[in-house]
């Protein structure tokens, strides 16, 4: 469109405004203490970059000779991590898991929709376009079955064969005019919201960290948005997620195969409205990039991505003079890969000013990363945000090769995201899968629908857990919750999917849910990364 064209600088706040909201800003994103009264300016930022790589490095050249892991080759600098064994799975853990997948109740996907509008009220949400009271006999039921069946990605023909009451007219009409990608985005929050307030979900994490991942979806060939994959190797769009340490998705995109995923990193988490606010986010190695790891750090966003392929990593030093003992040829030749501090200092503004605004949301960073990225090389702002991405990005690498816990927190939260795009295509059965709209809005809601399906059904699990460990407690069971941490609620073989869907459901009022589990997750706190 337009924009993409446009002078986007314009978008940015005047300085005297960022100026203004600068004091606070920069205590709340973690770049200053609160109270400190000197003026922080580009020479004050310097000095935090600054030293954050000079203490990475030195701290990982310190404990290079006990990092059993790592080897560093000393003629190519290339890295090399020792491949970690997947730690076997506990005995307790394989018998708490049979024990709750042999209890759990058998479930119909429409019943559990049904339930979790009653218990959360996530269906309040939709509505025609003026804000009045729907003009449908029964709202209620109408949007349960809507999306029930969007959800699967059932046509509405098919639906109105196979659910007794309803036409395919009427749940087309709910769909198109009662929901929006906004309103689908509010009913996620609730749901997430409430999946947070879960003793359970404690099991699993503490909501502080997400990872973000794309999965290949099918789309027709004559639409804006279809576009051939090389990485997926098929016609289609991709369903970007992030997903919550707590296993609940907290956003989703449609963006097409061509597009580069990092841009969406940062855009899911600032969209994020819900409770559950993580500082870290982890990615697969599509999230690296200098823009993006530069942009989240000053957001205050902890990027910690998958690292793959090490030979294409570039390390930098603090000065030309900085010199290590045992890890010095990742950095190249002796004073080459130097940090331009002088840059980052002279663009403090131009830093702070995309910073805010991005912020503020007066400038989308999925815009600003796709104009930093191609064709940017002479652009003044591209050039410090580069600058500033070399510093962290650097830093991280450092981390990545020296912490073998954080590797391993890393990887678990990266196929967890990879899980949940499994279990979201077994939610989604309906024409296999494939986003059967040409329109780039409806292909949007599309996705939502399943994410929220699959929320529903992951919130309805987590209970449905829950009321099987106070069952095994009642019989004596001693719950360990470490065991309890290794259940995932992507279960699905006490769900029925397919058949007749029976709507008596939908007028059934449920009980009220217990959030409380007796069981002390506090243990586990230690294991469960914080935000950085």
């Amino acid at each position: 469109g337009s924009e993409e064209y446009a002078d986007w600088s314009e978008q940015l706040l005047p300085w005297e405004q960022v100026e203004a909201k600068l004091p606070e800003y920069l205590v709340e994103v973690g770049l200053r203490e609160a109270g400190e009264a000197t003026p922080f300016d580009g020479r004050s930022l310097v000095a935090l970059l600054r030293r954050r790589l000079t203490e990475a490095a030195a701290k990982a050249d310190g404990e290079y000779p006990d990092n059993d892991e790592l080897f560093i080759d000393p003629e190519t600098g290339v890295p090399k991590l020792k491949p970690r064994r997947a730690a076997k799975p506990r005995k307790s853990a394989e018998r708490l898991e049979q024990a709750i997948k042999e209890r759990m109740p058998e479930r119909s996907m429409l019943g559990i929709v049904a339930r979790t509008a009653y218990w959360i009220e996530w269906w309040h949400r939709f509505g025609p376009a003026s804000g009045n009271d729907p003009k449908l006999k029964d709202p209620f039921g109408r949007y349960v079955i809507t999306t029930f069946v969007k959800g699967t990605n059932m046509t509405f023909a098919e639906a109105a064969r196979h659910i007794a009451g309803v036409s395919g007219h009427e749940l087309s009409v709910a769909a198109r005019r009662h929901v929006t990608t906004a309103k689908l985005n509010e009913a996620l929050t609730d749901v997430v919201n409430a999946h947070a307030k879960l003793d359970m979900s404690r099991a699993w994490g503490n909501g502080t960290t997400a990872a973000a991942d794309g999965t290949h979806m099918d789309t027709y060939l004559d639409n804006l948005l279809a576009e051939t994959s090389v990485r997926y190797g098929a016609v289609g769009g991709i369903a970007y997620h992030h997903i919550s340490d707590l296993y609940i998705a907290l956003f989703t995109h449609f963006v097409p195969c061509g597009v580069w995923e990092a841009v969406y990193i940062i855009e899911g988490l600032l969209k994020n409205a819900s409770e559950v606010q993580p500082g870290t986010i982890h990615a697969d190695t599509q999230g690296q990039s200098y823009p993006v790891f530069a942009l989240a750090h000053l957001l205050g966003i902890d990027l910690m991505p998958r690292i793959r392929n090490w030979k294409d990593c570039l390390f930098f030093r603090p000065s030309r003079t900085a010199e290590y003992q045992h890890i010095d040829a990742l950095f190249g030749e002796p004073g080459r890969n130097v940090i331009d501090w002088a840059l980052i200092e002279t663009h403090f503004k131009d830093l702070m000013r995309v910073t805010v605004s991005v912020r503020e949301g007066t400038i989308s960073s999925t815009l600003l990363l796709k104009r930093l990225r191609s064709g940017s090389h002479r652009n003044a702002t591209y050039t410090a945000f580069r600058e500033v991405g070399r510093v962290i990005r650097t830093v991280q690498l450092l981390r990545y090769l020296s912490d073998a816990p954080l590797r391993g927190r890393v990887t678990a939260a990266t196929n967890k995201v990879e899980a949940f795009n499994g279990f979201s295509d077994w939610v989604r059965f309906g024409q296999r899968g494939t986003v059967a709209h040409n329109d780039p809005a409806e292909q949007e809601k599309d996705v939502k629908f399943t994410s929220l399906l699959a929320n529903l059904v992951i919130f309805h699990n987590t209970l449905d857990i829950a009321d099987v460990v106070r069952q095994l407690q009642a019989e004596g069971w001693v719950i360990d919750p470490q065991d309890l941490a290794q259940i995932s609620p992507y279960l699905t073989e006490h769900i029925n999917r397919f058949g007749a869907y029976s709507t008596h459901e939908i007028g059934v009022v449920p009980e009220d849910y217990d959030t409380h589990l007796d069981v002390d997750f506090t243990v586990l706190d230690e294991d469960q990364p914080r935000a950085a």
